[in-house]
């Protein structure tokens, strides 16, 4: 677990499930002992407008400095649609995890780019609704900012029942995906 502050961003489009994603992962951070700041926008539009959930965690034992993300550690990007508000708070040696089927090509100079499978893997699934938390889970694999077990406890406590099982196995698909 990182013990460094991070700012972490999920963007796209809405109706992607962002907001839910970056729900789960604060979430977890609290309770993986961590200090934790959320904020979000999107358009009033319920699907397709740009869509954003920054979260903002202190280091180790230290609060949040500012709430709003404003150099990017890490990026999970969803739909290209929010890439130009996106790109250009990258820090220096940020990571991006881009979905290969909807936010790609992405160039950013000084980034870690990696184009992954997120819908395609949930088409694979069963629905390409949880494409989320399978970016979700990648993004828990690659920058370890909590244990993967505090992520399962809170999805399991924010999904309905019916969801459930398809939503553990995204996030585990992801894992195994970073």
């Amino acid at each position: 677990m990182s013990a460094r502050a991070l700012e972490l961003r999920f963007a796209g489009s809405g109706g992607q499930g962002l907001q839910l994603s970056a729900k789960i992962l604060a979430g977890a951070l609290l309770r993986a002992g961590r200090t934790v700041a959320l904020s979000q926008s999107y358009e009033p539009t319920s699907r397709g407008g740009l869509s954003r959930c920054d979260v903002v965690m202190g280091a180790n034992g230290e609060p949040v400095d500012y709430p709003l993300a404003s150099a990017l550690d890490v990026l999970v990007l969803l739909d290209t649609v929010a890439a130009p508000s996106s790109l250009p708070l990258l820090r220096p040696g940020a990571l991006v995890l881009a979905d290969a089927t909807r936010a790609v090509p992405v160039a950013a100079e000084g980034a870690e780019i990696r184009e992954l499978p997120f819908t395609t893997l949930a088409r694979s699934l069963g629905s390409e609704r949880v494409a989320n938390i399978v970016a979700l889970g990648t993004l828990i694999a690659a920058a370890a900012p909590c244990p993967l077990a505090a992520v399962e406890t809170v999805l399991r406590e924010e999904t309905p029942r019916k969801f459930l099982d398809l939503n553990i196995e995204a996030l585990a698909t992801g894992f195994r995906l970073g």
